[in-house]
């Protein structure tokens, strides 16, 4: 056996046999989201690849939003879509840029006629989505407003419903599934009770994370609040927060706080 001067074996000892330096790479900014996105969901894929057909109904949707934004979502008693008629007036906080909201409003759906992304209101389909990512990063991202960025991550909250409850009120044609960020040039949507079921299948049993990430599911008009199941809140104080706007409205929706979903990525 072979000793250093410390008695050690060699290999044991950091002086006597130091480590190699590591070997340094560069990445670049998309690498880097690409590769905590497929870290991040690639479990969740291999899950949900194990699950019936039946089970499609009980996909989680998650729609992000700020919690200046909450009181007015509760008064409507709804999540309004951008396009709805009955806006009164903007969001105290519209995590859309002015591009993307014109992008949207100027993207017809695919099978669906004149009907355009906006009249839909958008959830991702896992709460790790690439750009409330990007918003937790404060990464640059076209389709966020400037007002989006350099806020305080923890005042977001999450609203989660299922595709199930999603479908207790609206007609054939209402849910739209998108394979991609809806208002994407190669995006492509489902918008039968079929097709929206099969894309979703094999949205949540592909291995290619970089998918589901940036998929979206589409609500025609609205979504009553009654049909939120849980809202997710980073912290105690914003949780107590919203409880608190709760107790002033008609609703009495589970409050949870899970800061996993709330953290820097990568952290």
């Amino acid at each position: 056996m072979v000793e250093c001067i410390h008695g050690l074996e060699a290999g044991l000892c950091d002086q006597c046999f130091p480590k190699a330096a590591p070997v340094l790479e560069i990445v670049t900014a998309a690498g880097q989201r690409n590769a905590r996105a497929k870290a991040a969901v690639t479990r969740r894929a291999a899950s949900a690849a194990t699950k019936t057909v039946e089970s499609v109904g009980d996909q989680r949707i998650y729609h992000l939003t700020h919690i200046r934004n909450l009181a007015s979502i509760l008064a409507s008693g709804a999540i309004l879509a951008d396009g709805n008629e009955t806006w009164a007036t903007d969001p105290l906080v519209n995590l859309s840029s002015a591009e993307n909201r014109e992008s949207r409003r100027s993207t017809a759906v695919s099978g669906l006629g004149s009907s355009n992304v906006a009249e839909f209101v958008p959830f991702f389909l896992v709460p790790n989505s690439t750009m409330w990512e990007d918003i937790r990063s404060d990464s640059l991202d076209p389709r966020l407003s400037a007002h989006s960025r350099h806020v305080n991550v923890a005042d977001f909250v999450i609203l989660v419903s299922t595709l199930t409850k999603a479908t207790e009120h609206t007609e054939d044609g209402a849910i739209v599934v998108a394979d991609g960020d809806a208002a994407h040039v190669l995006t492509r949507f489902a918008a039968s009770t079929e097709s929206s079921e099969r894309m979703l299948r094999r949205l949540r049993a592909d291995d290619n994370a970089e998918i589901i990430v940036e998929a979206e599911l589409l609500v025609k008009h609205s979504l009553p609040f009654e049909l939120v199941t849980l809202i997710g809140v980073a912290n105690d104080r914003v949780r107590d927060e919203v409880r608190s706007l709760l107790k002033s409205s008609a609703h009495s929706t589970k409050v949870s706080v899970y800061p996993p979903w709330f953290q820097k990525p990568g952290s």
